[in-house]
């Protein structure tokens, strides 16, 4: 109850951040992709300034994403490792389990 409650404290001020701001840049803004010819550019994009704003923080959380990917690839490594250490000791347990159980059963008298 409580992490939805910080959830939505952190999400409802960012997305009212958001919407101001996309509402605060609306203006068409080209973005030149030739530093040859600034004046007139061979490839060029129209677009609202909010939608640069925007794609340019998409790329970042995708980037960081992946990054945080890479760099825990140890850890997930060695809990897989562990993962299958834990489930070979558990099935020797086991076997040790069947092997006392049925060692008791012969080693105990018959009731008569």
């Amino acid at each position: 109850m409580l992490k939805r409650f910080f959830k939505f404290l952190l999400i409802v001020p960012i997305s009212v951040l958001l919407i101001v701001l996309a509402v605060g840049n609306r203006h068409v803004v080209r973005l030149g992709l030739d530093p040859l010819s600034p004046e007139n550019p061979v490839l060029a994009l129209d677009a609202p300034f909010f939608v640069y704003l925007f794609g340019a923080l998409m790329i970042g959380v995708l980037l960081g994403g992946v990054a945080s990917w890479f760099g825990q690839g140890k850890w997930r490594k060695a809990a897989r490792q562990r993962s299958f250490e834990a489930q070979e000791w558990r099935k020797e347990a086991e076997r040790l389990s069947r092997e006392m159980a049925s060692q008791s059963r012969n080693a105990l008298p018959s009731p008569k």
